[in-house]
């Protein structure tokens, strides 16, 4: 009895201190934010940063440059990922050290190398170059997500008992496959989309307007606007991961086929 009072105590230690670790950051950062105007508590800096013709501009960017980004990754690692279980389960630690390079070569590194390699061509001029730099970035979290779907569904057998039906590659990988990865492929896209949202180095670099610029210019510039971009920055993520988690609660189980 003893024992299971100290388990739970520890657990609720341990629970209370994370809480203050993640939070107590947050409401100073938010304090903080409210002291815009000398001697009283306001929202003038979230009034000043929604007021900003260039929040919406950069931050709309960002939005298009990830919607591009999550496309091409979909379409790109989920073939990948699908044909490699399907075909060439041999191939996978090949694969995957492919995906880990990301991780080994500094974004800095990599833009740079870009710029000099397709700079000849002409391609630093426009954004092909920022959204295929995302993509490789976005590359090992989306592989992963997608991969670590697809191993929890029987993909052989789904993918010969449709083509047994008469289904298309297409019709196997959208009727099928994608609704069978529902919450990867979510997870997945939201993974992408925050690295894109959150990017400084590459936009800057390639010259390209985005909300990590925007947010790393106004902390440069200013003083209290910072702390409010960070909470809003902050309070959109965890929007976008109850979205995720609302749209993922009812995924469906793995695809039956024949069968009533």
């Amino acid at each position: 009895m003893k024992k299971n009072k100290a388990s739970v105590f520890f657990m609720w230690f341990v629970f209370i201190s994370g809480m203050i670790y993640f939070f107590l950051p947050l409401y100073a950062t938010f304090d903080f934010s409210l002291r815009m105007i000398k001697g009283r508590l306001s929202l003038e800096a979230y009034r000043a940063v929604f007021n900003d013709p260039g929040f919406y501009t950069n931050f709309g960017y960002s939005l298009l440059w990830s919607a591009f980004t999550v496309m091409i990754c979909l379409l790109l690692f989920t073939w990948t990922a699908y044909w490699m279980h399907l075909r060439l389960p041999n191939w996978r630690p090949y694969v995957e050290f492919i995906t880990l390079l990301p991780f080994v070569v500094p974004a800095v590194v990599l833009i740079f190398g870009l710029i000099r390699l397709y700079s000849p061509l002409g391609m630093t001029g426009n954004p092909s170059l920022l959204i295929f730099t995302y993509v490789v970035m976005s590359m090992p979290y989306m592989f992963r997500s997608v991969d670590a779907g697809l191993r929890a569904i029987d993909v052989r057998t789904l993918t010969e008992a449709a083509q047994c039906l008469g289904a298309s590659r297409r019709a196997i990988l959208f009727q099928i496959i994608f609704p069978n990865l529902r919450v990867s492929l979510l997870n997945g896209i939201f993974l992408a989309f925050a690295i894109v949202i959150g990017e400084y180095t590459v936009a800057s670099l390639l010259g390209w307007p985005s909300f990590g610029v925007y947010i790393r210019y106004s902390v440069a510039m200013k003083a209290y606007e910072p702390a409010a971009l960070s909470l809003i920055s902050f309070t959109l993520t965890w929007l976008i991961m109850m979205v995720i988690q609302y749209i993922g609660r009812g995924a469906p189980g793995q695809t039956q086929i024949g069968t009533h």
